[in-house]
């Protein structure tokens, strides 16, 4: 049976690569972001290509209660959600007390409060119905404190935790919660933060590797993916639990420097 995905993000990087790939297997996608010529172009390009529906809904999800804007649009189009993959969420480079409030609290408002309000408007009803998956695109950051990226490093720690939470709170109902965790990946997050200039970001991989990876998780119920580490980076990741706090806050500090 058809399955529908609804994806954020969806206008560029690992978002639009989740449509493409949903769209290849035969699926519907509900596509939002704040770019609406870049929604509808999609739109355009997956019904041609794929033969399924594509629905475009514009919404900033830095706003308070957008999330739950999305869900009454999509309640409204009748169509039912399968998939929910949380994608949207962005970052940034510099010292906490230097940078402006406002974005890192659209920061926060976004990686955090938009992902919660989704998955809580749409959970119950996969849940009603039996079924659902639900992808969680979290980071590498993710498993480790991060010094000039203090407050992106942090939203994506509760993204970490919290769907891995839901995971475990709802085994036995047919709905999955799964998270993915990519390292440094060739998408506009890295110009748009200021990590394109780091060393971090010297080799990042193909946004379609990474959606890839994320999706197959999530059709599999794994509880979480790391997609598009360096195998020196997977080393580094693997033994984090055993270096000193202080010595991996000054190794991780020096690592999200920029080189300019």
């Amino acid at each position: 049976m058809k399955k529908t995905a609804l994806i954020t993000g969806a206008s560029s990087g690992i978002g639009k690569e989740f449509a493409i790939i949903h769209a290849r297997a035969g699926g519907d996608v509900v596509l939002v972001a704040r770019d609406t010529d870049a929604l509808n172009e999609l739109k355009s390009k997956l019904e041609s290509t794929y033969s399924v529906q594509a629905i475009v809904i514009s919404k900033d999800l830095s706003v308070l209660g957008a999330g739950y804007e999305v869900y009454d649009a999509v309640r409204k189009s009748d169509m039912k959600i399968d998939y929910l993959i949380n994608n949207a969420g962005f970052g940034g480079v510099g010292y906490f007390h230097e940078q402006d409030w406002e974005k890192n609290n659209a920061m926060i408002q976004l990686n955090i409060v938009a992902l919660s309000e989704l998955t809580r408007a749409f959970l119950p009803d996969m849940i009603e119905s039996g079924f659902g998956k639900i992808l969680s695109v979290s980071s590498t950051a993710s498993l480790m404190p991060g010094p000039l990226q203090a407050v992106y490093f942090a939203t994506k720690a509760y993204v970490t935790s919290f769907s891995e939470a839901l995971a475990e709170e709802l085994r036995g109902t047919n709905v999955s919660v799964t998270t993915l965790l990519p390292g440094p990946t060739d998408t506009n997050f890295g110009s748009a933060s200021g990590m394109d200039k780091t060393s971090l970001f010297a080799n990042p991989h193909s946004p379609a590797e990474v959606a890839q990876a994320g999706y197959d998780a999530m059709l599999a119920g794994r509880l979480s993916v790391v997609a598009g580490a360096s195998f020196a980076q997977k080393i580094f990741l693997k033994f984090l639990p055993f270096v000193p706090t202080k010595l991996l806050l000054k190794q991780v500090k020096k690592m999200q420097q920029t080189t300019e």
